[in-house]
């Protein structure tokens, strides 16, 4: 009788993809579980944000240059939207998965730090996505919009979903309780959001505060994606592809040695 072949280590090649897939389909499903909390509470506040400028408008046409206000304030909300659901998305998985005490569940599998931070950033891409996509449908009634430029639209949409991403990523490496988390969004993530031209154009700021609102990246994420929708920037568009191409680049490289070194995730 012949004897069973005794087990080999299984060669996964440069890439490990299927853990690589393995790990973004868990991301994935985590939130679509629980569509209700993670896809429409988003949509439901954009709505609630849009019918308070319009009802505080009474009717009236107020101008951003020339464009009306409330298409002005369309492209903003969708952005934010996207922009923070992709940043809870990794952040909370990584938190929850650190005070549960499951993050060696992630970090004992064959995977890299680049695989790791791939599939946690493009589960939180594909969120942030998700929630966009469903938050332009259901503004469009209420705001007929039409796209300029889908290039602009898809380049910085993909571009902000990955750069909330990976600060989420990051934070949640970073936060060793669920405060540490919220201070990060309270503090950092919505600070930003505000004050990014989402509301308003930074062109009628005093001179003192337009530089600053041009040291936000938030900004230029906003400003390039609202162009896609209506045409008009606040500034230099390759200025804020440049940005967004920079920022991400330096956050990629943070996620990937903060995994790599398993700073706050390894005893």
């Amino acid at each position: 009788m012949t004897s069973p072949m005794p087990p080999v280590p299984r060669s996964f090649g440069v890439v490990n993809w299927l853990g690589l897939w393995t790990l973004y389909w868990k991301e994935v499903r985590r939130f679509i579980k629980v569509h209700t909390q993670t896809v429409l509470a988003p949509v439901i506040t954009t709505l609630l944000f849009y019918a308070v400028f319009a009802l505080a408008l009474g009717g009236a046409v107020r101008m951003i240059g020339p464009t009306p206000f409330l298409e002005f304030l369309a492209p903003g909300l969708i952005m934010m939207a996207i922009a923070q659901n992709a940043f809870a998305n990794t952040s909370s998985s990584v938190i929850i998965a650190k005070v549960q005490g499951n993050i060696v569940d992630v970090l004992m599998p064959p995977l890299s730090a680049v695989e790791l931070a791939f599939g946690y950033v493009m589960g939180g891409v594909t969120r942030g996505l998700v929630v966009g996509l469903v938050t332009a449908a259901a503004l469009w009634p209420f705001s007929p919009f039409g796209i300029h430029s889908a290039a602009w639209v898809l380049f910085h949409g993909v571009t902000a979903a990955m750069m909330l991403s990976l600060l989420g990523l990051i934070g949640g490496i970073w936060s060793e309780k669920f405060d540490h988390i919220a201070a990060v969004t309270n503090f950092v993530i919505t600070p930003l959001s505000f004050l990014s031209g989402t509301f308003y154009s930074v062109d009628n700021l005093p001179r003192e505060f337009w530089w600053v609102a041009h040291f936000n990246p938030f900004f230029y994420m906003i400003d390039g994606f609202r162009y896609g929708f209506i045409g008009v920037s606040d500034d230099r568009l390759m200025t804020g592809i440049a940005v967004m191409l920079i920022a991400n680049g330096l956050l990629w490289w943070l996620a990937i040695r903060m995994l790599a070194t398993g700073y706050k995730l390894k005893a």
